[in-house]
């Protein structure tokens, strides 16, 4: 992980994810100027326990994860639909990388640039998970990019038998969406360096 990474994580536990492939899809049609990796120890976080949601009592996994979140440039967060809404294994990750009850360790995710997007096999894609998933957000205090916003319906469709993203439309707004992240982790970035500078 550098100053320069998108740690991309998918909200899905299933091998043939359309959402983690639309994170591989990102990793290829990726413009060089991050590189995109991606976490895949969503399975390996325990349920959110406030009694050990401390630096000296989290699991290592959890403390692994919000190492990473700190030290990413961005976040870029691929979320499928549960009952309308984020997947338990997505928030559960989100609310261990919300906290810092002693005030002095920080938040991962406060000011973090984050894009967000999702595929499902509806027509509707995922539009109400990620609406959901932005209300967590605006409490979490993330930098989310507005627009565009990419909600890949029908997402059988779009994805061939080696799970490699086929329709354009759908590259064009994912590229679209990466580029808008970009520009928030370079503002980011530079009121950064001027405030160092002051």
């Amino acid at each position: 992980m550098t100053a320069s990474t998108i740690l991309a994580i998918s909200g899905s536990l299933r091998a043939d994810s359309h959402n983690t492939q639309l994170l591989r899809a990102a990793q290829k049609f990726n413009s060089g100027a991050h590189e995109i990796e991606i976490y895949d120890g969503l399975r390996d976080l325990p349920p959110h326990d406030l009694d050990l949601d401390t630096p000296e009592l989290r699991p290592a996994a959890v403390n692994e994860l919000r190492r990473r979140v700190t030290e990413a440039a961005g976040l870029l967060i691929a979320t499928p639909e549960f009952n309308y809404s984020v997947p338990g294994v997505l928030k559960n990750a989100l609310d261990w990388l919300s906290t810092d009850w002693t005030r002095t360790e920080g938040l991962p995710l406060r000011h973090k640039p984050t894009a967000i997007l999702g595929a499902g096999p509806g027509a509707f894609g995922t539009v109400r998970a990620q609406l959901a998933l932005r209300q967590i957000l605006a409490c979490t205090d993330n930098d989310v990019v507005v627009k565009p916003e990419v909600h890949v319906f029908r997402s059988h469709e779009r994805f061939d038998a080696d799970g490699n993203l086929t329709d354009d439309l759908t590259v064009e707004l994912l590229q679209s969406l990466l580029s808008a992240l970009e520009a928030k982790i370079d503002a980011t970035a530079a009121t950064a360096a001027t405030a160092a500078r002051s």
